[in-house]
């Protein structure tokens, strides 16, 4: 049983597989509290162009869209199995207004200054060199837009940090200091008990 647990929620990082893809609807499902709750701190009007970092089963494009009438959302996510859910789940709009690419957060396939917002929901415990895919992030991001981190605030000594491989946790004021560094402006943590927290910056 314990093997089972670890197999299961090791599908995180990168789902791959029919466990994989039991991770993707679990996360659809678990993320949407978080998720609405940290898009409501983010500003939207009609017509943005927003991207999401790490967009796992697709259920966060949907939520992007219902912020923005008119506006396009982008996915990138690092598993195969992630971006062929995030397509079936959005698929009477894919091409028109959602498009989901397979690829990594610390090499987007897009132009500079392509997105008005991007958001990262429960990943960047996975990015490789986190300062790198910031600068990433900030690079297709227009002047003036928003980055908005949304995770579960985890101790260091957590469960999940022994469960599933290759996670490394950041306290919120750290991340906050490391979009500083990268470059970002007026950042700020909000936080709801027990345990969300968003971090929001501005590419001025």
């Amino acid at each position: 049983m314990k093997n089972i647990f670890k197999d299961f929620f090791s599908q995180c990082a990168r789902p791959e597989g029919f466990m994989g893809r039991c991770m993707l609807r679990f996360m659809n499902f678990g993320h949407a509290p978080l998720t609405n709750w940290g898009l409501d701190h983010v500003t939207f009007r009609d017509g943005m162009t927003m991207l999401d970092v790490g967009c796992g089963g697709g259920a966060t494009l949907k939520r992007l869209l219902k912020r923005s009438r008119g506006g396009k959302v982008f996915g990138i996510d690092i598993s195969e199995e992630s971006a062929a859910k995030a397509r079936s789940l959005n698929k009477q709009l894919l091409g028109s207004q959602v498009f989901v690419e397979q690829g990594s957060a610390d090499s987007l396939p897009w132009e500079p200054q392509t997105f008005d917002v991007v958001t990262a929901v429960e990943t960047v415990y996975f990015w490789p060199d986190l300062q790198k895919c910031f600068q990433e992030v900030k690079r297709v991001l227009k002047p003036g837009g928003q980055f908005a981190i949304m995770l579960e605030v985890i101790e260091g000594d957590s469960m999940w940090t022994n469960v599933v491989d290759g996670m490394t946790v950041y306290p919120p004021e750290q991340l906050k200091d490391m979009l500083e560094q990268a470059g970002f402006s007026d950042v700020e943590v909000f936080r709801k008990k027990p345990s969300y927290a968003t971090i929001k910056g501005i590419l001025k």
